[in-house]
């Protein structure tokens, strides 16, 4: 394939300059069509959440299934760890070139080979007799993954081009998403109680068998009939480039900040700068950086990353606290989980309607202001009685996160042309995998300094020193050798975890502030009722949203 320089004013341009280019349908026609969506969309909306409330089921109910999966197949804490972070890997390593194989090959099409796959992988990884076969099946379930999502969010954008609808219909789409993160820990726990641990796994087949039989029959097909090939290379570079600093960010939450992990982020970031480059050299890139020339696209992007990202972090060790703090059994741990999904549910059926009569970004900017009051609660929980506190402030949160997970995507897929529909939406998916890292990496040291700064001097003298390493490491450990170390040192250990969520709250609350009213001053010009308006004379791209 010959690759060719592209002037700043080419590019995307060039697909979209003839009044009335639409991209390729199934049928083979092109051209304009009427902006409301009916019936037949609205039924094809519920089969396009099915993939989104699975995903983040399985998300979920991995986590549940560890103890069951050790003494089933005895993994290695390595293997036990790569079981685990495969499948989060893999998604966000794929995302960019499967958001953009969509756009080429069909977004439908791309959507039933994802979903045939997924299901596959799920059965594997249901019937593995190793931890080297489940470590596999993991991995294909993160690659097949990769392509229900930015897919999904694609063909929603194609289905609803009016703004209203469209926004109705992302609200829609992040509701199921909710639901599954809702009902993930009760379901899988009921699950562990009733079967075996690879149970959890055969939950996604009977939903892809309804995706594959329903797709062809309510959703069109929709790609770019322009396009040219893949570049191969940079299906290369957008991998090396991912793959290592997510697992460089990992291992700083996990191990800290030792050699490994700096060699392996700084890898990612050379990669990364090598990706760009080849990108401005490409007709047809993986990623089109023209997209971020566009202010809402890039603005909803940060906060995505940003506000998405610490409440991701700080979810892990509110689940931690519950457990080991409070006590409580992964089920009932569940259930206290479910008011704050009530809550993002609500909102996000809500937020279409308020961002109707008022711009995007003061939705988005004063919700975030309601989430800085919950993290401000959980920065004032205690070991003790902190139960009603805690799930107070994540119920705010949770709500104040809605309209951006709502009104972001919208801005994001709605600010693309709609031949790069997929790649956009790909954005936004890594946009949340790389924040949720991060997150977990940020907020997860402050916690584990914090920790073993003050677990450090409340260790009884005499005892063992291996005992007293797993106690040192996490509250989990110290958990784990109680015996040793007396209820009044573990208490004290659930103590400075506390302590340590509460900083990290803290810190959560003023990037989330700061996050607020920038999303209010970069926003302001995005008018309400959606983002059709939200970038126009902003940059060269035209198609539909703001470049029409």
């Amino acid at each position: 394939m010959v690759h060719r320089t592209v002037p700043p004013t080419q590019g995307l341009r060039r697909r979209s300059d003839r009044p009335g280019k639409e991209i390729s349908h199934a049928d083979g026609k092109s051209g304009p069509a009427s902006l409301k969506a009916g019936p037949r969309e609205w039924l094809g909306l519920f089969v396009l959440t099915l993939p989104t409330l699975l995903l983040a089921l399985d998300a979920t109910v991995l986590n549940l299934a560890v103890p069951h999966i050790s003494a089933d197949l005895k993994p290695s804490s390595a293997e036990l760890l790569w079981s685990i972070d495969i499948y989060g890997f893999m998604i966000a390593g794929f995302l960019v070139t499967m958001g953009t194989l969509g756009d080429r090959i069909g977004r439908r099409k791309l959507l039933m080979i994802g979903a045939l796959g997924f299901g596959l992988a799920s059965v594997l990884a249901a019937k593995a007799t190793s931890p080297e076969m489940l470590i596999a099946a993991r991995a294909l379930l993160g690659i097949t993954g990769a392509t229900l999502m930015p897919s999904t969010l694609a063909l929603i954008s194609n289905m609803f081009k009016d703004p209203k609808q469209r926004g109705v219909a992302i609200s829609v789409w992040v509701t199921c998403f909710s639901v599954g993160v809702a009902v993930g820990p009760v379901l899988g726990g009921a699950f562990l109680e009733w079967f075996w641990w690879g149970s959890v796994f055969l939950l996604a087949v009977p939903v892809m068998v309804v995706l594959l039989v329903a797709t062809p029959l309510l959703i069109p097909e929709y790609k770019d009939a322009e396009a040219g090939r893949i570049d191969l290379a940079s299906v290369v570079l957008s991998l090396v480039t991912v793959l290592p600093a997510i697992y460089g960010i990992k291992r700083m939450a996990e191990q800290g900040t030792d050699a490994q992990a700096v060699v392996t982020l700084l890898a990612g970031v050379v990669f990364g700068v090598l990706f760009v480059l080849r990108q401005r050299e490409l007709a047809d890139p993986l990623l089109d950086l023209r997209l971020f020339a566009n202010r809402a696209f890039t603005t909803a992007l940060l906060v995505l990353l940003l506000g998405l990202g610490l409440m991701g972090g700080l979810y892990l060790f509110i689940t931690q606290y519950l457990q080991l703090v409070e006590g409580l059994s992964p089920i009932r741990a569940g259930l206290w989980l479910l008011p704050a999904a009530g809550a993002l549910i609500v909102a996000s059926s809500l937020t279409p309607a308020i961002a109707g009569k008022v711009g995007p970004g003061y939705v988005v900017g004063g919700a975030l202001f309601l989430s800085v009051l919950g993290y401000a609660l959980i920065g004032l929980v205690d070991s003790t009685d902190g139960l009603p506190l805690l799930v107070t402030g994540f119920v705010l949160i949770y709500t104040g996160i809605s309209p951006m997970m709502v009104l972001g995507t919208d801005l994001v897929v709605g600010s693309a042309p709609p031949e790069r529909a997929g790649s956009a939406a790909a954005m936004s998916e890594t946009a949340m995998e790389f924040g949720i890292a991060l997150g977990i990496a940020g907020l997860g040291s402050v916690v584990t300094a914090v920790y073993r700064d003050e677990i450090g001097e409340a260790l009884p003298p005499g005892l063992a020193e291996s005992a007293a390493e797993t106690a040192r490491d996490t509250l989990a450990g110290a958990d784990a050798v109680s015996d040793s170390l007396g209820a009044q040192v573990l208490e004290q250990a659930r103590e400075a975890f506390t302590n340590g969520m509460n900083l990290a709250s803290g810190i959560a609350g003023v990037i989330v502030a700061v996050t607020a009213v920038a999303a209010m001053v970069l926003l302001r010009h995005v008018p309400a009722g959606g983002a059709e308006d939200a970038g126009a004379d902003e940059g060269p791209v035209e198609g539909t949203g703001p470049f029409r």
